[in-house]
């Protein structure tokens, strides 16, 4: 038996080699295949599971950003009311004063102002927070992520990012300060007011077009000294009887919104012209806004100008305008709540479906608008804010964000 099969096979030894060769490389060869596909699967399990930790991270870095523009609202409010204080105006007209007229001017101006830069005001702080929360957010993702492999230094570590992030005083400091210049001033355009000048102005010495800048009027109508220091001039002033309906009332806010946001002609298309009150000039030194050059400085550096990229590029002027319109949209929402008609009109008037039916004088409207900064910036979570920080465009813009600066490849920069 085994000497005809040993005589079989040097009978067929070159085909017994090719067929045991053949087989030795199948089966080899599965052996590597079953490899390389256990090798496949072990990588998409670990993209997987980095996915899946990626994505509750950036989902909790996203309720983290909510949480602190809840936290910030009630700081942004108290600087703006304390640098619009319309309450002591207020409680000055309760002692029926003989400068009535002139209080209440400077009412309709300033709660005009308060609630309007409150609307800027807040929703520049969602979109700015959203920035800066899902930069740092990124780099404590790759941070957490390069310590577990090789451990190494991190590159935004705790005192980097609160260093970092204290930039945002900028927007509840002189940037707010700045924004409420312009924008009273554009309310000034808008709805007139008075101008005080020196009592030994002249008529003849008035500057015109430097009233312009400061109303956007040239023409002077009457005037009447108040005091041994002033002259006081009244420039086109809208009257208090005078009545508004709700849509000339919308009107009115696209009219102070087109000043404010109004572009010079040398600025880039793309960039937003709020941007400079979101953090200081590029032109001011970093090092000072870092405070320093150490190594944590340079990384401070390097994030605020990472972040000024951000703020400049076309998708967050494209954001915070669409922030702005829903901002104003809801603010108007809220005041159509005292437009609308009464029995009384219905009664008189069948066919009044139409909140642009009812009009009210600037006197009611006043305390209206006066009084919105509560709901604007509220620090428990009203519609006002809802609205922003449930928006689309904002979760889409900060994915993006996020997405940029928690890949691998920041690592290498």
């Amino acid at each position: 038996m085994l000497g005809s099969l040993w005589s079989f096979l040097k009978r067929h030894k070159k085909k017994c080699l090719v067929l045991g060769t053949f087989l030795g490389g199948v089966y080899l060869l599965g052996k590597y295949g079953q490899k390389k596909i256990r090798e496949i699967q072990e990588r998409e399990a670990a993209e997987y599971i980095a996915q899946a930790r990626r994505q509750y991270h950036f989902e909790s870095n996203q309720r983290t950003c909510n949480m602190t523009v809840l936290s910030m609202l009630p700081t942004l409010r108290d600087a703006l009311m304390h640098q619009l204080n319309s309450e002591s105006l207020t409680s000055l007209l309760k002692n029926r004063p003989a400068n009535k007229l002139e209080i209440w001017e400077d009412l309709k101006i300033i709660s005009f102002t308060r609630s309007i830069v409150a609307v800027y005001s807040t929703c520049m702080l969602v979109v700015l927070l959203r920035v800066q929360l899902n930069i740092i957010g990124g780099y404590i993702y790759l941070d957490n992520a390069a310590l577990c492999k090789n451990g190494t230094t991190a590159l935004a570590p705790p005192e980097v990012q609160q260093q970092y992030l204290s930039s945002i005083q900028h927007l509840l400091g002189d940037g707010l300060t700045e924004l409420i210049t312009i924008v009273k001033q554009a309310v000034h355009k808008v709805f007139g007011s008075r101008l005080y000048l020196p009592v030994q102005t002249h008529i003849a010495d008035w500057d015109p077009v430097a009233c312009e800048h400061v109303t956007g009027r040239r023409t002077k109508h009457h005037y009447s000294f108040c005091n041994q220091h002033c002259s006081l001039f009244f420039l086109s002033s809208i009257s208090l009887k005078h009545t508004l309906s709700l849509l000339e009332l919308e009107q009115k806010v696209k009219d102070i919104r087109e000043v404010v946001e109004h572009k010079d002609s040398d600025q880039i298309a793309c960039h937003s012209p709020l941007c400079h009150y979101l953090m200081p000039d590029e032109e001011n030194p970093l090092a000072t806004q870092a405070c320093g050059l150490t190594e944590r400085d340079i990384a401070t550096i390097k994030l605020l100008n990472e972040t000024r990229d951000m703020l400049e590029s076309p998708d967050f002027s494209t954001v915070l305008s669409t922030c702005l319109n829903r901002g104003f949209s809801r603010l108007l929402d809220n005041m159509a709540e005292f437009f609308r008609p009464t029995e009384k009109d219905l009664s008189q008037n069948g066919s009044v479906n139409s909140l642009s039916s009812v009009s009210l004088p600037l006197a009611k409207i006043i305390p209206i608008i006066n009084g919105q900064i509560h709901s604007v910036c509220s620090e428990t979570p009203s519609h006002f804010v809802q609205d922003l920080l449930m928006m689309e465009q904002v979760k889409d813009f900060a994915a993006n964000v996020y997405e940029a600066f928690s890949t691998p490849q920041q690592l290498e920069k």
